[in-house]
C-alpha cells in the first residue's frame, strides 16, 4: 500500500502593528492544521521587504499601520506577486475600507472579532475558492453604497485630505508633496467646496467613513 505524501503546509505571513495582537494571531494560526506562520511584519514597509526574500502562499495584515499601511502595502502585493493571496484581518467594518482593501487587491477580509473556527475557513477558503468575505461584511456590500472619495475628488485632492485629516498644517503638507503652502490652501478651500463641508473637524469624519484614514 502507497504511503500518502502529506500536503504542504499553508505558508503565511503575517503583519499587525501591534506585538501582543499579532502573537494571539499567530498563536491561533499554529493551531490550525496545515498552516506555518513563516515570517512578521509590523508594518507595510517591513511586510514587502520580507516578501523579497519568502515565497508564501497568502498574506494575513492588518490596514490601520504605522508608515506605510495595509491598504498600500496590498496595492504593491498586487503589483509586485500578482498571484500572492491577501487576506485582510481587520477591526474596521465600513463598507468603504472594504472595497478600498479589494481595489487594491485583497481577496478576503475577515474581521478581528471572528472566532477561530472562522479564521480557518477564511484560510481555507481563500486558499481553495480564492476568496472569503465575513457574513457582516458581504451583507454589507450587497447594500447600496454612497458615492466613494474616488468618484468625488481628484487623486491629489484625496492625496491632501488624507493629510490634513491626520492633523498636519498647510506648511507641513506643502513640504511633504513639493508645493506651495498657498496651492495647498487652494486645494482645501475646492475639497471642502466639492463636499460642501465647512471645518476640518467635518473633512476628518468624511475622510475616516471613506476610509482614507483609520479612525
Amino acid at each position: 500500500m502507497k504511503a500518502t505524501v502529506p500536503s504542504r503546509p499553508i505558508r503565511i505571513v503575517l503583519a499587525d502593528d501591534h506585538d501582543l495582537v499579532r502573537s494571539g494571531i499567530k498563536a491561533l494560526l499554529t493551531m490550525i492544521d496545515g498552516v506555518e506562520v513563516v515570517a512578521e511584519a509590523r508594518d507595510g514597509g517591513e511586510l514587502l521587504a520580507l516578501l523579497a526574500g519568502l515565497t508564501p502562499d497568502l498574506v494575513l495584515t492588518d490596514i490601520s499601520m504605522p508608515g506605510m499601511d495595509g491598504i498600500a502595502a496590498i496595492a504593491e502585493i498586487h503589483d509586485k506577486y500578482p498571484h500572492l493571496k491577501v487576506l485582510v484581518l481587520s477591526m474596521y467594518d465600513t463598507v468603504d475600507f472594504v472595497k478600498r482593501a479589494m481595489a487594491s487587491g485583497a481577496c478576503g477580509y475577515l474581521l478581528k472579532d471572528a472566532s477561530p473556527f472562522e479564521l480557518e475557513q477564511a484560510l481555507r477558503s481563500v486558499m481553495t475558492m480564492g476568496s472569503y468575505f465575513s457574513p457582516a461584511i458581504a451583507q454589507r456590500l450587497m447594500q447600496p453604497s454612497e458615492p466613494t472619495a474616488d468618484d468625488e475628488l481628484t487623486q491629489r485632492q484625496i492625496e491632501i485630505l488624507k493629510l490634513i485629516a491626520r492633523g498636519k498644517a498647510s506648511k507641513e503638507i506643502a513640504f511633504e508633496l513639493g508645493l506651495s503652502s498657498k496651492t495647498i490652501d487652494v486645494h482645501r478651500a475646492r475639497i471642502m467646496d466639492r463636499l460642501h463641508l465647512n471645518d476640518i473637524a467635518s473633512l476628518t469624519r468624511y475622510a475616516v467613513r471613506k476610509g482614507l484614514i483609520a479612525p
